[in-house]
């Protein structure tokens, strides 16, 4: 009741200063209203949600909703953007997370079964995702009057990116709900790897769609674009990864201030060198967990002090650039698809587990773990828009539209999943992951 009552005062509070008028030349002050609103009734909602059973991820995604420039605009459009520029942050702060949640010497006996599990799911999706859009393409708003082989490459380009996940989600919710596992575990090494098969069927994907509609890139081969961006963003997060480890070992220090300037090198330097910041940031978290345990302990603990802050804004600021005027224009379709989707994960993650030898909590609550979709899928939906202007529009607002119901519903399913799975508050029990 408190919590309520302290949200309320909050909200009034920003509406009273958003309404005031602020002297000209003040964006200083724009930027401290968003970030104060965003941690503080943010986190209040998130809390309010998590006595409900349901994650704080969706109490930030609803507070930026409600509060952002389509509803309320407390959060206006200049707030949404001065708070988008701790995306790439939080974006590796999370990835850094999940490398820290991945000891290669413990799933190493799984990793034949995952692989399975992962290839399964990922191909039912991709193979009844391309049936059904060829099918119903003249229905959809892409293209309709596209001739049979520009059709079919448009096809696979929209499946590519109607099936995937969103690690950056999943491991939001893991780690704020301090989860541990084979169930946690196995939800991470799949959207992990769909996250890499993503990357590399959507390169597929856009240069046949280049090359049926006439142009065809030959500036960089397909092979060295996707080696580039997989491989290379592999070993430089590894390298980062393992200078960090050294810093821990042979100073240990300041290590949350040290996790965030980490945290920041690996976003810029991605963002520069066209690598991929949660496959990088995976990779270092993966070399601390794996070379320098004793430090990935320490590096632990002070992720659990310095991340909080990092994830309400970015996930306020998601909730912010959700945009509802795409969710009314084409909502049913998008909702269609949406209902496909988690119809065929429940469907793939079944039979995957069936056949990679999978009992339960794995085999009947995966599908649950994947339903979020963000980060990733939203940035290659917009290239393809930008450099296609016939079409592309209509693709993206599609896929923004479906992005939107999916950021919603997933972490409520995930968390549920969880708490089915009883891995909730693992960590904080100190207790090991079942081998």
């Amino acid at each position: 009741m408190r919590r309520g009552a302290a949200l309320l005062l909050v909200l009034a509070l920003a509406w009273l200063v958003a309404n005031l008028d602020a002297p000209q030349g003040a964006p200083s002050r724009v930027t401290g209203l968003a970030l104060g609103v965003a941690l503080i009734a943010a986190y209040l909602a998130g809390v309010l949600l998590e006595r409900l059973k349901l994650p704080k991820v969706t109490g930030y995604l609803l507070f930026g909703l409600v509060c952002g420039p389509y509803l309320l605009n407390f959060i206006t459009r200049p707030m949404a953007r001065e708070l988008q520029i701790f995306n790439g942050l939080a974006v590796a702060l999370i990835a850094f997370i999940a490398g820290l949640e991945i000891n290669i010497t413990r799933l190493a006996p799984r990793l034949a079964a995952l692989t399975r599990l992962s290839v399964v799911i990922l191909g039912t999706m991709y193979v009844c995702l391309f049936v059904v859009f060829w099918l119903v393409w003249p229905w959809l708003p892409i293209l309709p009057d596209a001739p049979p082989v520009l059709r079919a490459a448009l096809a696979f380009l929209l499946t590519a990116v109607v099936a995937s996940f969103s690690p950056t989600v999943t491991i939001a919710v893991v780690a704020e709900s301090r989860s541990s596992g084979i169930f946690t575990e196995t939800a991470l090494a799949v959207v992990i790897l769909a996250d890499l098969a993503l990357i590399l069927m959507f390169t597929v994907a856009m240069e046949v769609v280049r090359w049926t509609g006439g142009s065809a890139s030959h500036e960089i081969g397909l092979l060295a674009s996707a080696s580039w961006e997989i491989i290379g963003s592999l070993a430089f997060g590894a390298i980062v990864g393992a200078l960090f480890s050294f810093y821990l070992r042979s100073i240990g220090r300041e290590v949350t201030l040290v996790l965030v300037g980490v945290c920041l090198l690996l976003s810029l330097a991605a963002r520069a060198l066209h690598f991929e910041p949660v496959l990088a940031a995976l990779a270092a978290g993966l070399v601390v967990e794996n070379i320098a345990p004793p430090a990935g302990d320490v590096l632990k603990r002070a992720v659990e002090r310095g991340a909080l802050p990092v994830l309400v804004i970015f996930f306020v600021a998601a909730g912010a650039s959700l945009q509802v005027d795409a969710l009314a224009t084409i909502g049913l379709v998008a909702l269609a698809v949406a209902v496909l989707r988690g119809l065929l994960a429940w469907g793939g993650a079944h039979l995957g587990a069936r056949m990679a030898g999978q009992e339960p909590p794995v085999s009947n609550l995966l599908w649950m773990a994947l339903i979020s979709q963000a980060g990733v899928t939203l940035g290659l939906t917009l290239i393809a828009a930008q450099e296609f202007p016939t079409w592309g529009p209509p693709f993206q607002t599609l896929m923004v539209a479906l992005i939107g119901i999916n950021q919603l519903v997933g972490p409520v399913a995930l968390r549920m999943a969880l708490g089915r799975a009883g891995e909730v508050g693992q960590m904080d029990e100190g207790a090991a992951p079942p081998h």
